[in-house]
């Protein structure tokens, strides 16, 4: 008999569990202020190991070495691979003993598998052709897989941005006092924040120094929650001037009553930083991805079992 790997629905269920859920769950239940600790995102795929471990190892051969050690090996590697994403993608607040960590969620991880491989040997094994039930499943999983992704990117650069309220120079709007007009103490790039609720995608343009109007940048995936008691801002642009001095911002957005004031670019750390800049088309497709593979391999499963079907007909 040989070894039944996990197919895209676990693996589906683990990067939802372990990926955007951290995130959104502390959205959820914190005040709008505090930034996420890396401590408590990585709970997530660590008590998440024994689960995965144990649902592997049920569905081995009934021998205990080749059930635990795949179990534990494939749980180690997607753990290792939710551990990377909160190193390198998403580096929130704080500090973590990633090696301990991961040594952790693989010790659980054995525990898991055991347990997997004796509830598995009293289960039965039947093999059952795919329904088309997979593509209803494959198909939700494409829409809320898209949707979470940007939200994890989102949530992710507010969480891994250093410092905060951010610098301000002026702006536009009737939250701001300087009438359209900002002054830079330097040349270079700058941030536009929508004040508030005011739309997150207006059409700003900046003036002076006797040049054309300058487009300002914008932000694919614009992360919030910068600013202070008095008003919540979000990065929704980013402009260029060539030197020092005063320019005139000119935004234009379909609410008459929306603010925009300018200041420092955010820091963020890791990759998110940049992935907030990419399309957000690309950031659905990498986000509807397993569900793709949910439908591609409830096709696939629904093709295969077709000539056995006809040959059971056959022989009636």
């Amino acid at each position: 008999m040989s070894v039944r790997l996990p197919g895209p629905g676990v693996l589906t269920a683990w990067l939802a569990a372990t990926v955007p859920a951290p995130l959104v769950v502390y959205e959820w239940t914190h005040r709008w202020e505090e930034d996420q600790p890396i401590s408590t995102a990585l709970w997530w795929p660590v008590l998440a190991s024994p689960v995965l471990a144990a649902v592997v190892a049920a569905r081995q051969p009934r021998r205990p070495a080749v059930a635990v050690g795949l179990s534990t090996l494939v749980t180690a590697a997607l753990l290792a691979v939710s551990l990377a994403y909160f190193r390198w993608v998403v580096p929130l607040t704080g500090e973590a003993r990633w090696g301990r960590v991961l040594l952790g969620g693989a010790a659980l991880a054995v525990a898991g598998a055991l347990i997997g491989y004796v509830v598995g040997g009293r289960l039965p094994h039947r093999a059952r052709p795919a329904s088309r039930r997979g593509y209803l499943v494959g198909g939700l999983a494409v829409v809320s897989g898209a949707l979470l992704a940007q939200t994890a990117v989102r949530l992710g650069a507010e969480d891994s941005t250093i410092g905060q309220p951010p610098h301000e120079y002026g702006g536009v709007g009737p939250y701001s006092t300087s009438a359209g007009r900002f002054t830079v103490p330097a040349g270079g790039a700058y941030a536009i924040f929508s004040v508030g609720f005011s739309p997150a995608d207006p059409d700003c343009r900046v003036t002076g120094g006797g040049s054309a109007a300058r487009a300002a940048e914008p932000v694919s995936v614009p992360p919030g929650d910068y600013g202070g008691d008095a008003a919540t801002y979000a990065w929704v642009a980013t402009l260029r001037v060539p030197s020092p001095g005063t320019w005139t911002l000119d935004c234009r957005a379909d609410d008459p009553e929306a603010s925009y004031v300018v200041g420092d670019v955010p820091e963020i750390r890791g990759a998110v930083g940049e992935v907030i800049h990419w399309p957000v088309g690309v950031i659905w497709l990498l986000g509807a991805v397993p569900g793709l593979l949910i439908v591609a391999d409830t096709a696939r499963r629904r093709r295969a079992s077709h000539p056995a079907v006809l040959t059971a007909a056959g022989n009636i």
